[in-house]
């Protein structure tokens, strides 16, 4: 059961990478695998926990030696390890889905539209720059998914020809993943480090700031010596889509969804509750404001506007993936494979700098979220007292810096490489082989050179 296991997931992630071919949405690919592991890990939870290779049965059967038969291993993965990584995947899925909500808010609100109204350039390289800084910030402050939709959704009224469109949808890609990677709301993995007490909000955005910063800024300067002339915008730019709301009304439910946001740290620090209460408090005080706001509205704009209305647009696939797959990786976590895994890297690699950089470029192939939730298994916090090898995984150790840069940047080498990749796939139908001729030697490029700055930084400070 044990390999068995390692086969089921092996086998769902290829289902997971070949989604669009198979026609399967790897939402239910996800699913199938995050309960059939389990299942297994069930059936042949004697045998396998009599190995001794599960790091978890071994802390837990040192606590309870009374634990330590046939009826106690069953109830220690049924009612302990379950429930266990059960609470913590679900604080990830409250986090994303109140912020799925908040965002959804904002754009139903036309929110966004404060922001791309101000941009006038036609000029091509001025105008890459521009939505490259504007991506990499906005991405930091709500999360590179849903900055890459609605920069993609602003490409489309600025840029008319499509392989333009497509340039310009994957550099903001390249932006969004490099902007969301110094924040701790600003990508799933950088959350779930965050969350799981990984890296703390200041020592995240200070030690991977720069860079994610040159991981954008070289592709941005290689391209600005070939490119030029100017864009061709749409002739109906301007669109005949009716406006929902005021112009104050946008600009307030900005303002508000954005502090919302920005408040979860602030929350998490002051209370030390976790930092899903704070993004459910913000998504209330929103739902409570747009239902006064919209009381005395025609029942067309309030169904539009109002949470209720919202919700049916928020993306519950995504929430359904992050679900199953997270629970497949914590089956592999409870029952030793991850802690096989780490035991082999570090007797063979044992150097923290090459092993996020390979993560970073698995990232690439395969999704960042269980990859970076198999290095949360593979290796544990070590207490403050931790000295040379096993100081780098204290909290904020550069391991966990070094992997909240990799794995949220290294995943822009391949468009089905990061949620936000995929997403501006979908969007424009931007071509794989187009997108790796075009773009992916760019994306190494700028993932290098931000781990060079990253190595410099550790040498020269620590």
């Amino acid at each position: 059961m044990f390999t068995l296991m390692v086969v089921v997931f092996v086998l769902g992630y290829t289902a997971i990478a070949l989604e669009h071919p198979l026609k399967i949405d790897k939402a239910a690919s996800a699913l199938l695998i995050g309960v059939i592991t389990w299942v297994l890990y069930v059936f042949g939870g004697v045998d396998i926990l009599s190995t001794g290779v599960s790091r978890a049965w071994n802390e837990y059967v040192a606590i309870n030696p009374s634990a330590d038969s046939h009826e106690g291993m069953l109830d220690f993965i049924v009612h302990h390890e379950v429930l266990h990584h059960l609470s913590e995947i679900s604080a990830i899925l409250f986090f994303l889905l109140g912020a799925m909500t908040i965002v959804e808010i904002i754009d139903q609100h036309q929110g966004f539209k404060i922001i791309t109204d101000k941009i006038k350039t036609t000029d091509r390289v001025k105008l890459l720059w521009v939505l490259s800084f504007l991506t990499f910030f906005m991405s930091a402050a709500l999360d590179n998914l849903t900055t890459t939709i609605v920069m993609v959704a602003l490409i489309r009224k600025l840029i008319s020809a499509k392989e333009n469109r497509w340039f310009f949808a994957s550099m903001v890609v390249l932006a969004a993943n490099a902007g969301g990677a110094w924040s701790p709301i600003g990508d799933v993995t950088t959350i779930m480090l965050w969350i799981g007490g990984q890296v703390t909000t200041l020592r995240i955005i200070t030690g991977v700031f720069l860079p994610s910063l040159f991981t954008m800024l070289v592709p941005l300067i290689i391209v600005s010596f070939s490119m030029k002339g100017i864009i061709k915008r749409p002739t109906d730019v301007n669109g005949d889509e009716k406006e929902y709301t005021t112009h104050k009304e946008r600009v307030f439910i900005l303002c508000l969804g954005v502090s919302a946001l920005l408040f979860v740290p602030v929350f998490k620090t002051i209370t030390h509750l976790p930092p899903y209460l704070g993004m459910l408090f913000g998504l209330g005080t929103m739902w409570v404001v747009t239902e006064i706001m919209h009381k005395n509205k025609t029942h067309e704009d309030k169904r539009k506007l109002t949470v209720i209305g919202v919700l049916k647009k928020v993306d519950v696939p995504t929430v359904f993936f992050f679900l199953g797959i997270l629970s497949a990786v914590s089956s592999l976590q409870s029952a030793g494979h991850l802690d096989i895994l780490a035991r082999y890297m570090d007797e063979n690699i044992h150097n923290i700098y090459i092993i996020n950089l390979i993560i970073g470029v698995l990232s690439s192939v395969v999704d960042n979220v269980p990859l970076v939730a198999g290095a949360m298994g593979m290796y544990s916090i070590e207490g403050a007292g931790a000295v040379g090898y096993l100081s780098n995984f204290v909290q904020d150790g550069l391991f966990w810096e070094f992997l909240a840069y990799c794995a949220g940047t290294g995943g822009s080498i391949l468009i089905i490489g990061s949620a936000a990749g995929v997403a501006a796939m979908g969007m424009e139908k931007i071509d794989f082989i187009w997108y790796l001729k075009k773009i992916s030697l760019l994306a190494l490029a700028g993932y290098l050179a931000g781990a060079g700055v990253y190595y410099l930084e550790a040498v020269l400070l620590h």
